[in-house]
């Protein structure tokens, strides 16, 4: 009979597969990406609005446009990565090339109001890009026999067996939707040979490895890809002279893709394991809404306060996951369960932590300026929803203990000669984790070049991020870790045109 691929909707199990934690982290902060100038600056515009990518830090800021224009931006993204696993260092390093910022605003000016100006905006940009990889090999004590014994601790061996007529690949669909994810990890560990029972009785629920070893050899490659982006419509305007207000509304679109390869030996001579090899396969889409208000002053010709608040964003996401694994000692048919039987999972929700930003300026005349924002998100308020999934209440009684404050520090500088502009930028982020072993702080800088045509500029911008963390192979089970020293670097050329 012709086997074919099976899905199935899996309704349990959501705190040890892929909601956790690391989803919270991953979509609750936001790269700076945006228009070159932008970039160019370290993102520091909250008090100097005038640039579409600003709508970001604060929404008064389209009101600053003196003139309606468009602009787009392309950026080419490096990532360099060295991974110190097993006292081994290996580097990995990618780029990709995408289109990350389009976006246009219309400026009304009036004569007979109090209100000088009105502009309407919008702007796409792609405030997070996760095309990255890592690939982490070396020396390690922990195996991943651990990782499925993790799991089959208190499992009833019956389950983990193929019936009579049973299809493997169903029998991995049926325990995961049934029993959940724990089981169905124990099923694979059990079906790829590397755990045995220690009674042959379907009610036997304690398991010992068959791999012997002292150390083992790890091969790890973590590729992801996507991105999060944002659609924003905007509206603000100037009071009097000095004074400008304004109000976002955001759409956010997620796509996110996760495979890891993790490929083992190095066992005893004599162990009946000789080798292991195990992929995971996590596809995560959705959208999120979110909204921000923010006011710009003029204090005088020179100074100018800025300041935001960015709502937090609900995001609805869904998951699904696939896996396959072999061994020395796997069943025959241990090939049928691969990345073409996908484990459906239901919606869930991420309420992301609002943000507020406090800004200043120093505008040079026509000469140059001087801008710094800073930044204050509480990571500790983020939560996974319903909030009554008892799963989801473990996690987020551990979010709310382990994340912290992230205090963000912007600095951008622009000085002019003629039709010339030079622009620089520093960025800091502290670590979300009260443990900043975990991850730690990033640092950044930038610079960039920008040439006017009256109507039109063409900006140039370099960026570059460091930043150390200590990525887990598995969200759950083991805790094996690389250290990643994460350098990336982005740069972006950028054209507007003002009509």
């Amino acid at each position: 009979m012709k086997r074919i691929s099976t899905f199935i909707m899996v309704l349990v199990c959501t705190y040890a597969s892929a909601q956790n934690i690391d989803d919270v982290l991953r979509y609750s902060t936001e790269d700076i990406i945006g228009t070159a100038r932008f970039q160019a600056m370290g993102g520091a515009f909250g008090a100097l609005g005038g640039d579409l990518s600003s709508l970001n830090i604060n929404p008064a800021g389209s009101a600053v446009f003196n003139f309606s224009e468009m602009s787009i931006t392309g950026s080419n993204y490096h990532r360099n990565n060295d991974a110190l696993f097993g006292n081994s260092v290996r580097n990995t390093t990618i780029n990709s090339l995408d289109l990350n910022q389009i976006g246009g605003v219309l400026v009304f000016k009036s004569n007979n109001s109090s209100w000088k100006k009105i502009a309407l905006a919008f702007n796409y940009d792609m405030v997070q890009n996760f095309d990255n990889e890592f690939y982490a090999a070396g020396n390690t004590a922990l195996g991943i026999d651990n990782y499925f014994l993790n799991f089959a601790d208190g499992e009833p061996l019956g389950p983990l067996r193929v019936q009579q007529g049973e299809y493997i690949e169903d029998a991995y669909l049926d325990i995961g939707s049934s029993l959940g994810f724990g089981a169905q990890q124990a099923f694979l560990g059990f079906q790829a040979g590397l755990i045995e029972p220690t009674e042959d009785d379907d009610a036997n629920t304690s398991y010992f490895s068959n791999a012997a070893y002292s150390n083992v050899r790890q091969e790890y490659l973590r590729n992801t890809s996507g991105y999060n982006s944002k659609f924003t419509l905007n509206f603000a305007g100037q009071y009097e002279e000095n004074l400008y207000l304004g109000a976002s509304l955001n759409f956010h679109t997620v796509l996110y893709d996760r495979v890891t390869f993790l490929d083992e030996d190095g066992y005893d001579q004599d162990s009946p394991v000789q080798f292991t090899s195990f992929d995971n396969l996590l596809h995560t889409e959705g959208y999120g809404f979110s909204f921000s208000l923010g006011a710009i002053a003029k204090l005088n010709e020179s100074v100018r306060v800025g300041g935001s608040y960015q709502s937090p964003t609900w995001y609805e996401l869904t998951d699904d996951f696939s896996q396959r694994i072999n061994s020395s000692l796997a069943v025959s048919d241990i090939n049928f369960i691969d990345f073409g039987i996908v484990n459906l999972y239901d919606e869930y929700r991420i309420k992301t932590p609002g943000k507020l930003t406090g800004s200043v300026a120093v505008v040079f005349g026509e000469d140059g300026l001087l801008s710094f924002d800073y930044g204050y998100q509480d990571m500790s308020q983020a939560e996974l929803r319903p909030t009554s999934d008892p799963n989801f209440s473990a996690e987020n009684d551990f979010i709310a203990s382990t994340l912290g404050v992230i205090n963000t520090y912007r600095l951008g500088g622009e000085i002019r000669f003629d039709e010339v502009s030079l622009r620089g930028g520093y960025r800091f982020e502290s670590s979300p984790y009260e443990n900043g072993d975990i991850v730690g702080d990033l640092n950044g800088f930038s610079g960039g070049i920008g040439y006017s045509f009256g109507g039109s500029r063409l900006d140039l911008a370099f960026s570059r991020t460091e930043q150390d963390v200590n990525m887990f192979f598995f969200d759950s089970g083991i805790n094996s870790a690389a250290m990643i020293n994460r350098i990336n670097t982005n740069i972006s050329l950028g054209y507007t045109m003002k009509f």
